[in-house]
C-alpha cells in the first residue's frame, strides 16, 4: 500500500493500480478490513487518473465502436471503446485486461443488442455479470433484421459514454443487498469493483463496507448454506 501511494504521487498510475490491487486482495484474504478501506482511496485515485486520460484522448479521437477484434487499432492507443455485437461482455473484459497489461489508458464499455423497450443493455463481467439498461444516444427503431437490433452508426458522445458507465456502476451497487452481513457485502462489492474498475462510487462503497465489516465479528453461518447451492457448481 505504501509503494502504491508513492507510485501515485509520482504519477505512475498503472504501477499504483497494480500495487494497490494486490494489497487489496491480500488484505481481503486475511480479512484485514481496515487495510482494505485504506487501500481503496489510492486505488480509486489512480484509476480516476487513467480514466481521465482515456476520456481526454477520446475527445480528440472519438469513441471507437468495436464489432470485431480486427477493428481494434494496433498497437492499442489511449481512448474509449464501445464493444458491440457480435462481440460480447467477455470480449470487453479481455480488452480491458489487455490494455491494463500494456499500460494503455483505455476505457471500455460493452453493449448488448437493443431491447424491444428501445434500451441498450450495458454489461460488465467479473465472477458475475452486471447490467444496466440505458437509452441509446439518439432515438432508434427496433430492427429484428440486425444483430444489434438497431441501425445506429453515428458517433458516440462522450457525455453519453460516461453516463452509461455511471449507470452500470450504480446498477452493480444496487445489486449488493444492504441486508447482507458486512463481510459478505465486502465480498460482493469487491467483485463489482473488479467488473467496473472505472466507477468511483463503487470504490467508496467498498471502503464503507470494509469499515463496517471491521466492527463486527465473523458471520455465524456459512454463506453457501444461507444462499443455497450454486446452480452452476458440480
Amino acid at each position: 500500500m505504501e509503494r502504491a501511494s508513492e507510485a501515485l504521487g509520482a504519477t505512475r498510475y498503472f504501477e499504483a493500480v497494480s500495487l494497490a490491487d494486490r494489497a487489496l486482495r491480500r488484505a481481503h484474504a486475511e480479512r484485514d478490513f481496515l487495510t482494505m478501506a485504506r487501500v481503496c482511496l489510492p486505488l480509486q485515485e489512480a484509476r480516476r487518473q487513467i480514466r481521465q486520460t482515456a476520456l481526454d484522448a477520446a475527445e480528440t479521437e472519438g469513441i471507437v465502436q468495436l464489432r470485431h477484434a480486427d477493428d481494434l487499432p494496433r498497437p492499442l492507443r489511449p481512448g474509449c471503446c464501445l464493444v458491440i455485437p457480435p462481440m460480447i461482455g467477455a470480449d470487453g473484459r479481455a480488452l480491458n485486461r489487455a490494455a491494463v497489461k500494456r499500460r494503455v489508458p483505455l476505457f471500455v464499455l460493452t453493449r448488448e443488442p437493443m431491447t424491444q423497450k428501445l434500451t441498450w443493455p450495458m454489461v460488465s463481467l467479473a465472477e458475475r455479470s452486471f447490467r444496466a439498461y440505458v437509452a441509446p444516444p439518439v432515438e432508434l427503431e427496433y430492427r429484428s433484421d440486425r444483430m444489434v437490433r438497431d441501425a445506429f452508426d453515428g458517433p458516440i458522445p462522450i457525455d453519453w459514454f460516461t453516463s452509461a458507465a455511471e449507470a452500470l456502476g450504480d446498477a452493480a451497487i444496487a445489486s449488493v443487498g444492504r441486508d447482507l452481513h458486512p463481510w459478505w457485502r465486502v465480498d460482493d462489492l469487491l467483485v463489482a469493483v473488479e467488473a467496473m474498475p472505472e466507477h468511483e462510487k463503487l470504490h467508496q462503497r467498498l471502503a464503507d463496507a470494509c469499515r463496517a465489516a471491521a466492527e463486527i465479528g465473523e458471520p455465524a453461518e456459512d454463506r453457501r448454506l444461507v444462499d443455497g447451492p450454486n446452480p452452476y457448481s458440480f
